[in-house]
């Protein structure tokens, strides 16, 4: 099940969008999705934050998506359950 385009409009990289790690313009943190909409990267050169998609929900903790900064797109696992 596709994520609502109107979600997908508003979702930002958390890290990119807070406090003393916002990143400057007018809208920074934008996102793409990608691997047939699991994950989410992020499109600000020097953030790289990757958040998966549980069960059509985008986990955007900023923990999360940097845990997997370092793991190229292409190795992304299949993100999983959100609770085993």
């Amino acid at each position: 099940m596709p994520l609502p385009a109107d979600l997908l409009e508003i979702l930002r990289c958390p890290y990119c969008v807070s406090g003393d790690t916002r990143k400057p313009g007018d809208d920074p943190g934008r996102l793409q999705l990608v691997l047939q909409e699991t994950w989410f990267v992020c499109q600000e050169p020097d953030c790289g934050r990757k958040y998966p998609i549980r069960e059509n929900i985008p986990v955007m903790l900023i923990e999360e998506g940097t845990k997997w900064m370092n793991t190229p797109v292409a190795n992304l696992p299949q993100p999983g359950k959100m609770v085993d």
